[in-house]
């Protein structure tokens, strides 16, 4: 075990935890922040995307002793309320349906636009293409990225 320092969601916390332990796991058991959703722990799903500073990374592959001095971001720290661009986007375009893997999404279309304020379906596609989604609501992923940069995600 041992002591380490993260900033999750703006706020610096200190968590114990062995050093190879899973950013997911410190961020659902330890910190208690359960839109981090547990899919396949191999990396292949995206449901445990979160951000690590501004990348989409899985956190099912994170160590936590990587992640320290990191900022973090969860879905529940991308925004008060659901107002990023990117959260008002998949509710205007209807996205989820079981909405599992919604979070990880969400970040992922942050994450995205973040760096391409503008990107192409393609862009997109590729960007997505690590991501699981058995609902098939792959079109309605992309409309609402395209949503969320007309609603100014990269700002």
């Amino acid at each position: 075990m041992a002591r380490f320092s993260l900033i999750v969601n703006a706020r610096r916390l200190q968590v114990e935890a062995d050093p190879d332990m899973p950013l997911l796991w410190v961020l659902r058991d330890r910190l208690h922040l359960t839109g981090t959703k547990y899919g396949c722990g191999v990396g292949v799903c995206g449901a445990c995307t979160v951000l690590l500073d501004s990348d989409a990374v899985r956190s099912c592959q994170v160590p936590v002793a990587l992640a320290a001095g990191h900022r973090v971001t969860t879905i529940e720290g991308l925004s008060r309320g659901g107002s990023h661009p990117c959260q008002r986007a998949w509710l205007e375009e209807d996205v989820a349906q079981c909405g599992y893997c919604q979070p990880g999404m969400i970040l992922e279309a942050a994450a995205l636009l973040s760096k391409k304020p503008a990107p192409s379906d393609a862009d997109v596609d590729l960007a997505f293409a690590g991501h699981v989604c058995r609902c098939g609501t792959w079109q309605r992923v992309r409309r609402a990225v395209q949503t969320a940069s007309r609603l100014g995600a990269a700002r």
